[in-house]
């Protein structure tokens, strides 16, 4: 089975469970436990780091029969914290896995740029940036990431094995006005870690004339990390949707 979580990764040590911190893996299977009497594994579509946020987190269950999606759903619902919710159940069939069939991810960054973006009501989802931004360097830099590269510059080293190419498929990459600020979206078949906060401070440094855009494509030769920008912080990005070929999912 397939459920979708909403959560609120500031009160998260990420998501993959850890000795004694709270992790969005640990408080979903704790309340897996509680409504089916028994242990299940949760398998998410990826690892998402402390603080990141999710709103199309897809992680997949094996539970018994006598459970059917919506049912399932309701009762997991009843017990989870209040920053963790699951939006929607699907069945799927038994080749389904989580990470491994997924086809494309999409994650959101929000930066604020007006002064409202200091209101508590928005910085904890949102990187709070007051300094002068050039738009076209933005989206100039954003349109360079589109298509196939290898991102060993732009993740954290050991993200993959040395033998991988740490290559993605990116399918889109752009900026876009949202009220108060901007919104950076990207989709891709594949991250790595860190790779969007990175990509997020080095495009940010671009748009504010502190780097070159030609170090975009630079990077993106690179064998390593040791030119990026520092991240963007993780309150302001979103795991915003997974997406699996159709016929793996049952009719329900």
């Amino acid at each position: 089975m397939q459920l979708v979580l909403h959560y609120d990764g500031a009160g998260f040590s990420g998501w993959q469970r850890q000795p004694e911190q709270r992790t969005v893996q640990g408080v979903l299977e704790d309340a897996l436990e509680r409504v089916s009497g028994c242990a299940v594994t949760a398998l998410g579509s990826g690892r998402t780091d402390a603080g990141v946020h999710a709103r199309g987190q897809a992680v997949g269950v094996r539970v018994s029969a006598r459970w059917n999606p919506s049912t399932l759903r309701r009762a997991i619902n009843a017990v989870l914290p209040p920053d963790v919710w699951v939006a929607d159940a699907s069945g799927m069939r038994s080749e389904f896995h989580a990470r491994y069939s997924a086809v494309n991810r999409r994650y959101v960054y929000h930066i604020g740029t007006d002064a409202g973006t200091n209101s508590p009501f928005r910085k904890r989802y949102e990187y709070a940036f007051p300094h002068s931004i050039v738009r076209a360097n933005l989206d100039a830099a954003a349109a360079t990431l589109v298509g196939e590269h290898s991102f060993r510059g732009f993740s954290v080293r050991g993200t993959a094995p040395d033998n991988d190419s740490h290559c993605c498929s990116v399918r889109a990459a752009a900026w876009h006005t949202r009220p108060g600020g901007l919104a950076f979206e990207i989709e891709a078949n594949r991250f790595l870690h860190h790779m969007v906060r990175f990509l997020i401070g080095t495009m940010l440094d671009i748009g504010t004339s502190r780097r070159p855009l030609d170090d975009m494509t630079a990077l993106l030769s690179a064998s390593d990390n040791r030119e990026v920008s520092p991240p963007a912080p993780a309150h302001g990005l979103f795991l915003d949707r997974v997406d699996y070929p159709p016929d793996l999912y049952l009719d329900e």
